[in-house]
Parts: structure tokens; C-alpha cells; sequence
């Protein structure tokens, strides 16, 4: 097993909006591929209640991404008027770019040439933490495994979950049943240039506490 391989790929996956590729066709093949990689995935008591809704009809992608504009703009309204990290946070530091290139994608999301909309069986609005956790953990390994398989293909996606604020309009445009959880949308295209590097994160050793939370190695 090539560590250095994996390694890259794992450190280097994350979401990529401004360098999608909005002209070059993805051909089914390629999604019904990593598709079935990503159902390798772990789920909770062998369910596997896991969908993947593939949306590349133009009038369909126009929209979804209508409400997502919609939700975007919703978000960052309430972002601005919220609380607000403190300026010497990384995070804070890195939130304009962040922004810059989520507005990116609010203006050009349906022009993406592929969409897909992981979901899964079941509804946990009003179920414990324990049914929540056993619901969104039977999906969510495998879109993490699907952004991976399409990255190893040169495919970007982002993980994207503002379209959900407006849930039951795009159930009804795509048909999705009523007992369904949309999960996430990935805008999946091609992605231009090769040059892809870890992302400056907060230190591994300041989140990881042993056998009690705040107690550090």
C-alpha cells in the first residue's frame, strides 16, 4: 500500500469550487464507478438505506441552484449579523477566501454539469441523538468515499448543505419520497490544474484530548 499515495489524497481532498471545470462533460461511467466504490462504505446494522440522486438535466440544476442561491443568501446574512471569531483566529483569517469562493459557486452552481444529492432512507427531525447519529452515519462515510473515488479521477466536488433549508421544494422537483433524507449536494465536475496541497488547519494535537475531554498527551 503506497502510504504517500494516500496520504496526498486524503490531505488534499476538500472542496473545490472556483477550479471546476463548468465546459467538460462527466461521463456516467466515471459516477456509476465511484458510485459503487462509495457503497463500500460502512453503514449502521448493514441498512444500507443510502441513495444517490445523479441530476444532469439543465432546467433541474437551474433549479436546485436557485435555492441554493436562496439559502446562501439567507446564511450569509445571519453569518454577518452573528458572533464573530475573534481576529487572530485562523479561521477567521481564512473565512474571506472561504466566502470569495462559496460566492463563486452560488453564481455559477448551475452551470456544474453534475449535481448529486446523497440521501437516505428514513427521517430523524424529531428522533434522539441516537437514531441521528445511526441515520447520518449510514450516509455520510460513503459521500466522503465518493468525494475521494472522484478525486482520485480528477473530479472535484464540495460538500454543500444550504439547498436543504428549502428540502421539500427540491423533494418535489426531483421527486424525492416524502420517508427520504437529503443529506448534502455535490457540485461534481472536472477540475482544472494539478496542484492541489493540505489546507492550513487548526493543530491536530489542540483538538485531540486522551480519556478526558481537555487532557492532552
Amino acid at each position: 500500500m503506497d502510504l504517500a499515495t494516500i496520504d496526498h489524497l486524503l490531505t488534499t481532498t476538500r472542496s473545490v469550487r472556483k477550479r471546476l471545470d463548468l465546459s467538460r462533460p462527466v461521463e456516467p461511467a466515471v459516477l456509476e464507478r465511484c458510485i459503487e466504490i462509495a457503497l463500500q462504505a460502512p453503514t449502521g446494522s448493514n441498512s444500507q438505506g443510502w441513495h444517490f440522486l445523479v441530476v444532469t438535466d439543465a432546467a433541474k440544476r437551474a433549479a436546485l441552484a436557485d435555492l441554493y442561491r436562496r439559502a446562501f443568501d439567507g446564511y450569509v446574512s445571519m453569518r454577518e449579523s452573528g458572533p464573530q471569531l475573534p481576529p487572530e483566529d485562523l479561521r477567521a483569517q481564512q473565512m474571506p477566501r472561504i466566502i470569495d469562493s462559496a460566492s463563486y459557486l452560488r453564481d455559477h452552481l448551475h452551470e456544474v454539469p453534475v449535481l448529486v444529492i446523497p440521501c437516505v432512507e428514513g427521517r430523524v427531525e424529531n428522533a434522539g441523538v441516537l437514531a441521528q447519529a445511526s441515520i447520518y452515519g449510514s450516509i455520510l462515510p460513503a459521500v466522503w468515499s465518493l468525494m475521494l473515488a472522484l478525486r482520485s479521477r480528477g473530479l472535484g466536488s464540495a460538500w454543500t448543505t444550504l439547498h436543504i433549508m428549502f428540502e421539500r421544494e427540491a423533494a418535489e422537483l426531483l421527486h424525492v419520497p416524502a420517508e427520504v433524507t437529503q443529506t448534502a449536494l455535490l457540485p461534481v465536475a472536472y477540475f482544472t490544474g494539478s496542484a492541489f496541497r493540505p489546507a492550513e488547519r487548526l493543530p491536530a494535537r489542540e483538538r485531540t484530548y486522551w480519556n478526558a475531554w481537555g487532557t492532552r498527551r
